[in-house]
């Protein structure tokens, strides 16, 4: 069930109906949880077992892990979970991906293995709720908190509708207590998360969907190489839509949840006002970004290890990072060039330190667009289908294009992308130091009730297909 489609306003309207009728806390949180497994299972009913597999494997292995005190019990118990969670992550995955490399692996032996036919199809959102119950099972074993004292608390923290399917990815200890009291939103919360479903939707439907998407499929749907300018516009297209299409639904997530009285955290921050990749990655996607760090990255040894340890420990993290967005070599490549970035932002600042020239607004306007720039080099391995159109489009980018490459962006499209991104980027930068919260109070009533009904009045307007969130595919 899409956020973008009239069958999720019908069930939105019914669970809010639900939420505010007069019954008791334990039933509206059963309400809850149950159109949640509806939520889930208007894509594909069976794999709603999923959900039930870690919720329940996860909620034992929690209690056991927390009554022990043997470590080594502790650990399997901990191992159990983790193989768990990760056996069905990488089964559906990762099985193809695992095959396929297999295969290519034998064949540089002389070997000539067949690779079975793997029609195993992606549950949506299977990346987001597994390290969701992950988190659960490693907090109880590192003792950061204690098991949820009800079972229907835990199973709601685990399917909550909302996020379910693309996250924010969101912490036990930030969820969970919520469902312990009653939640209702008062009336100024109602609103604000109203205005935060229609902004997220003109996100995706209109700045997305109706403006950025055509010339990123235009150019990485081309057949040959394009030009130049048309490898740049294709990305940075691409760069808008991924954004508005992502933030969109953290923000409709995050306004859905504000409706029924619960509050989310922030996944986004004006990410393309990001003054080099650490900053870039205290922006974007935040959940996951704290996730890698707090579950991945410190466990590794962070940077209390030495220089060349520390580095290696940002590769790793970001090169699974990549991998944990798809099972494909492109997205091993997005990974390795963020941590490679990472790695040399680190080495200079250590080297030079905070150079004083960047202190001034000019400079860090410049340094902002350059890492812009940087980061629209690897969208590039995030979005094209194969290595082969990465390689071209990157060719074209950097100077290379063959001299019969194609133009394949109208100007209609050339002036949208122009326009969009640049007032886009001119908004990040312009909120940076910031919040929406903040901007929205300065501004008047009239003002914001305006700007909310032309985003209302062009979600409708817009002529759409009801297109799919890009990271529901992860």
């Amino acid at each position: 069930m899409l956020f973008n489609s009239l069958s999720f306003v019908l069930f939105l309207l019914i669970v809010l109906a639900l939420h505010y009728a007069p019954f008791s806390w334990r039933i509206k949180k059963s309400n809850l949880l149950i159109a949640s497994y509806l939520f889930y299972a208007a894509w594909n009913p069976p794999f709603v077992v999923l959900l039930w597999i870690s919720t329940i494997v996860d909620w034992h292995v929690a209690n056991w892990m927390f009554k022990e005190q043997k470590q080594h019990k502790r650990r399997l118990l901990l191992l159990l979970s983790l193989a768990t969670n990760l056996g069905i992550l990488g089964y559906f995955k990762y099985g193809e991906f695992l095959l396929e490399n297999w295969q290519w692996l034998m064949a540089s032996f002389g070997i000539d293995y067949q690779v079975p036919e793997w029609s195993i199809i992606l549950p949506v959102g299977v990346s987001f709720y597994t390290f969701q119950t992950m988190a659960y099972s490693l907090d109880i074993y590192l003792k950061r908190a204690e098991p949820a004292k009800s079972f229907l608390d835990f199973s709601l923290f685990v399917t909550f509708f909302p996020q379910l399917v693309a996250g924010p990815i969101v912490r036990p200890t930030h969820l969970i207590p919520q469902f312990a009291q009653p939640h209702l939103a008062n009336l100024k919360q109602f609103g604000w998360g109203l205005g935060l479903i229609i902004l997220g939707l003109f996100q995706k439907v209109v700045i997305a969907d109706g403006l950025l998407s055509p010339a990123a499929e235009t150019v990485y749907n081309s057949k040959d190489s394009v030009t130049f300018i048309d490898a740049w516009l294709g990305t940075f297209a691409f760069a808008g839509q991924i954004f508005s299409d992502f933030a969109g639904y953290s923000t409709t997530a995050i306004g859905v949840a504000l409706c029924l009285g619960f509050s989310l955290p922030t996944n986004f921050r004006f990410p393309y006002a990001a003054i080099g990749f650490s900053d870039f990655w205290r922006r974007w996607h935040i959940s996951l970004s704290t996730w890698l760090r707090d579950y991945l990255y410190i466990p590794l040894g962070g940077n209390r290890m030495s220089s060349i340890r520390t580095q290696i420990n940002l590769m790793l993290t970001m090169l699974l990072g990549g991998l944990w967005h798809g099972a494909s070599w492109n997205f091993v490549i997005w990974g390795g060039l963020h941590g490679g970035f990472l790695v040399i932002e680190r080495f200079t600042r250590k080297r030079w330190g905070e150079l004083v020239i960047l202190k001034s607004t000019l400079a860090s306007f410049c340094l902002m667009l350059l890492t812009f720039a940087a980061v629209n080099i690897t969208w590039v391995f995030f979005r094209a289908k194969d290595f082969t159109t990465s390689s071209q489009i990157i060719s074209s980018m950097f100077g290379f294009a063959p001299d019969n490459a194609a133009t394949p962006l109208p100007t209609l499209y050339i002036v949208e992308v122009l326009v969009v991104v640049s007032l886009l980027i001119s908004a990040h930068w312009y909120m940076r130091n910031s919040t929406l919260e903040d901007t929205v109070k300065t501004m008047p009533s009239w003002l914001v009730v305006c700007l909310l009904t032309i985003m209302t009045f062009t979600i409708v307007i817009t002529q759409g297909t009801g297109n799919a969130f890009i990271y529901f595919q992860f």
